[in-house]
């Protein structure tokens, strides 16, 4: 979606102010005995994005070259308890909403005897399958990132982490709610439509201030790992509201509501075999629903009597709105092969096809990597869309297909 209005990182009110309570309670907690003795890692990235296609909206770029950097410091303390901070930023030679700051975690980890205590920013993932993710609810999605949303932005958090003799009991605090970011009218992957990302609206009256609520109770039985969710609190995923700007544009509003989410994630290996599911009933969106995504997985290992590891995966997704879901994945077939040369640089390639059965729209993405020399890596994207049809959520970028290159240097 197009943006016409921008809001950098802790730029809210709410955003604001967690950020500094989070900073003033680190600084309580660790006191005095602060160190800047610890591990410092992480990267920095360039990017250079190609578009075959002439942009199906004006103003959008044709190619775009951005920087990023990542490092990621940890201080570990007597006992085990430790503090992490992961800074993020991102600089777009094209697309003002791309460039942009993020703190992806800045959090005190206290550990009391087996008992995990975190407070601060943090990340957490759940879910099982390799196209979707269902039930990866916690962190927002940095739509800027990437179109297929893996990259999260930092959730201001309180953590328990409880072990038990087969798994683990989480329980979140979540005090404060992130919005979703979207590229601005000069960057490719958006819609026709410009979204004012600064009139966001919220169903509750506390707004970005709403605390959220979750649990999660995961562990291995057997060859199964298991993963039980709930979730209650701001939905990531905002529905559109028409409105105008003050020129008379059309433009659409951000309008988060309040949900529940009940999840399930499962994954279970049987020898070359690998199972995924996941599935979720979510209420508070003008109704309720359920979704699922499943699949499974199969390993060559040695291809031809090589070196070689080959994967092939296939997953289906599922979600019972149909065509009112505000997902592009209600009824779809998805193909993977994934190829490990097991060489020295590491290089991997995964190939994904995904078929609308519904719509007949088609999506075809490629990524591969390989390291070049100890501390380097050379990454690649590319995806194709085709045939997508006018009532799919994608056909707004249906001119996008893309080639992203990729150069990291690891600290």
């Amino acid at each position: 979606m197009n943006v016409i209005s921008r809001k950098t990182v802790f730029s809210g009110r709410a955003e604001s102010w967690t950020a500094s309570f989070l900073a003033a309670v680190l600084l309580v907690l660790l006191g005095p005995g602060l160190s800047i003795a610890g591990e410092l890692t992480g990267w920095i990235l360039t990017e250079s994005r190609f578009f075959p296609s002439e942009p199906a909206h004006q103003d959008q770029a044709r190619n775009s070259t951005s920087l990023a950097l990542q490092p990621d410091f940890y201080n570990r303390f007597d006992g085990g308890s430790g503090i992490t901070l992961v800074p993020f930023y991102r600089y777009d030679n094209v697309d003002p909403e791309r460039t942009h700051f993020d703190i992806r975690e800045m959090n005190y980890n206290l550990v009391l005897d087996d008992i995990e205590f975190r407070i601060g920013i943090g990340k957490v993932f759940w879910g099982a399958t390799e196209f979707v993710h269902l039930v990866d609810v916690v962190n927002q999605t940095d739509l800027v990132e990437n179109l297929d949303g893996e990259d999260k932005l930092g959730q201001p958090m309180v953590q328990l982490i409880v072990p038990f003799y087969w798994g683990t009991l989480d329980l979140f605090v979540l005090p404060s709610f992130r919005e979703r970011t979207f590229p601005g009218k000069e960057g490719r992957f958006r819609g026709s439509i410009p979204v004012d990302t600064d009139g966001a609206r919220y169903e509750h009256p506390d707004e970005e201030r709403h605390v959220d609520i979750a649990a999660r109770l995961s562990g291995t039985v057997g060859i199964l790992d298991l993963g039980l969710s709930w979730f209650r609190g701001t939905g990531r995923e905002p529905t559109f509201l028409p409105g105008n700007a003050p020129d008379g544009s059309a433009i659409l509003i951000p309008f988060y509501e309040q949900i529940e989410q009940s999840s399930v994630d499962l994954q279970a290996v049987a020898g070359e075999w690998l199972w995924k599911l996941e599935t979720l009933w979510r209420s508070g969106q003008d109704g309720s629903f359920t979704a699922l995504a499943g699949g499974v997985e199969y390993t060559f290992s040695g291809v031809f009597e090589s070196r070689l590891d080959l994967g092939i995966i296939t997953e289906y997704t599922y979600d019972s709105r149909g065509s009112d879901s505000t997902s592009a994945f209600q009824d779809d077939i998805m193909l993977g092969l994934r190829l490990g040369l097991n060489d020295f640089a590491g290089t991997e390639l995964l190939f994904g096809y995904i078929h609308d059965a519904d719509l007949g729209s088609r999506v075809i993405r490629l990524e591969g990597s390989r390291r070049v020399g100890d501390s380097m890596k050379l990454a690649m994207e590319a995806g194709v869309f085709l045939d997508i049809d006018p009532a799919d959520v994608l056909y707004d970028l249906r001119n996008d297909d893309y080639l992203s290159v990729m150069l990291s240097y690891f600290i």
